[in-house]
């Protein structure tokens, strides 16, 4: 039944697409960010393959609908350009199998062409808007039925996300989770209705504790980070310090014996296994970026263990466990400084947002949707440091809305300052008289 429904509502959105190609920006987030197709059970809705329907229809629409567009240049999507020719580049040296390699580079390449459709198409407030409200809807779901589930079981279970996506594992759906949390806030702060503001205080309870029943280690590293970044933002640290002390105590104190015990060996890393092999991986990887500094070992390389052998002996095959490292093994050092670079950027356009829109009317959105775009940063810095997160589409969405989000403020100020200057440049005499 789930699969007919999805089947029917994608069978109706798509010719949409191609008049309104933003409608595809948005289905294309909702089917790669929640994956619809991968929580329903067989038929046409699951077996279809939506995301590459979704692109062509949408990039169709691009080149012949009139709805409005504009490709914006800044340092966001400039740098996006760069890393589609730098690991095009790097592929053609690439380590592994073609057959692999090639599949990787499509994926990879599709989705951050996308980013540069997404950035060309938010072309307003309301656009920016609802792309935030498909975003955090998508992992709101994930957030909601795992701390229903977590509450439920007594945490004695863990939160998975879709199967087959790259945030099924519990440690990147955490993760997710977190970075999608300061999006809820951001929403919740905005709404105008109570019955949604308190619908996203309740989504955010229970995506904390689907967070904590995760059993992510390096989630709970970024819980901190992110708690302690979003204090030093808050306003009112002392209200804000509490309500964060009480929901963080109260979500730990209710998890069983079993997660303090794992919650533990973060301490004792270098008994844990999964640490060590961690360890040994982020060493394959740089060895290969400083063997092959210009290309690395190419996509995939480093879950050879035939290859990964070449570059530290005994070494077996993978997962590298790091966004760093294993966009450095992957692909050498020009390609690490441009992939950086994006979130760099990005990163500068929230302190100019803040300091350019503080205060100004009509902007107060804006200054908002920088400062939980930054708490988003720091959960994704932090926990995709442990977490194979590098090409993760739904954070780089972020920066892309953050750089219109800056496009529309410099935008805005410069049309007020235009009006200014043309008021101040009529003469004394054409002026309207001032009634007394």
């Amino acid at each position: 039944m789930r699969s007919a429904a999805l089947f029917l509502e994608l069978l109706v959105l798509l010719p949409i697409v191609l008049q309104r190609p933003f409608v595809g920006v948005v289905l294309w987030s909702w089917v790669s960010f929640m994956n619809p197709h991968r929580i329903v059970y067989g038929g046409a809705g699951a077996a279809l393959p939506w995301a590459e329907l979704t692109f062509i229809a949408t990039m169709f629409g691009c080149v012949f609908a009139r709805e409005p567009k504009r490709f914006p240049v800044n340092a966001v999507t400039v740098q996006i350009c760069l890393f589609l020719v730098l690991i095009t580049c790097t592929s053609m040296f690439a380590l592994a199998p073609w057959a692999n390699v090639e599949y990787k580079w499509e994926w990879v390449f599709k989705v951050f062409l996308f980013l540069l459709v997404t950035a060309a198409l938010l072309t307003s407030r309301e656009r920016i808007h609802a792309l935030i409200w498909v975003m955090v809807l998508s992992m709101a779901y994930f957030g909601i039925k795992g701390g229903g589930f977590t509450l439920v079981g007594g945490g004695e279970n863990k939160v998975w996300g879709p199967p087959g996506s790259i945030i099924a594992d519990n440690n990147h759906l955490a993760v997710a989770l977190l970075v999608s949390m300061p999006l809820m806030n951001y929403l919740r702060m905005e709404s105008r209705h109570a019955i949604i503001r308190y619908g996203l205080l309740g989504a955010m309870t229970l995506t904390l504790f689907a967070v904590v029943g995760s059993y992510s280690r390096g989630a709970l590293l970024a819980l901190g980070a992110v708690s302690g970044y979003f204090w030093l933002k808050s306003s009112s640290k002392l209200i804000s310090g509490m309500l964060l002390a009480l929901a963080l105590v109260t979500a730990i104190t209710f998890m069983p014996e079993s997660w303090i015990d794992r919650m533990h060996t973060i301490q004792e890393y270098q008994m844990d296994k999964s640490s060590t092999d961690r360890l040994m991986a982020w060493h394959v990887s740089w060895s290969m970026a400083v063997a092959r500094p210009l290309v690395g070992g190419g996509f995939i390389a480093p879950y050879f263990g035939y290859i990964a052998a070449q570059f530290m002996p005994g070494a077996e095959s993978m997962a590298v466990h790091s966004i760093w490292f294993e966009i450095l093994g992957e692909h050498g050092f020009p390609t690490f400084f441009v992939w950086l670079g994006i979130s760099i950027a990005a990163a500068v356009y929230t302190r100019r947002i803040v300091r350019l829109a503080t205060g100004v009317s009509g902007l107060e959105w804006c200054v908002s949707l920088a400062k939980m775009a930054q708490v988003s940063m720091v959960a994704y810095i932090v926990g995709g440091t442990f977490l194979s997160l590098c090409y993760w589409d739904y954070y780089f969405t972020i920066l892309v809305a953050v750089g219109a989000v800056y496009q529309h403020v410099t935008a805005t100020l410069g049309s007020a300052a235009k009006a200014r200057l043309a008021v101040s440049a009529i003469p004394p005499q054409l002026a309207l008289p001032q009634r007394s």
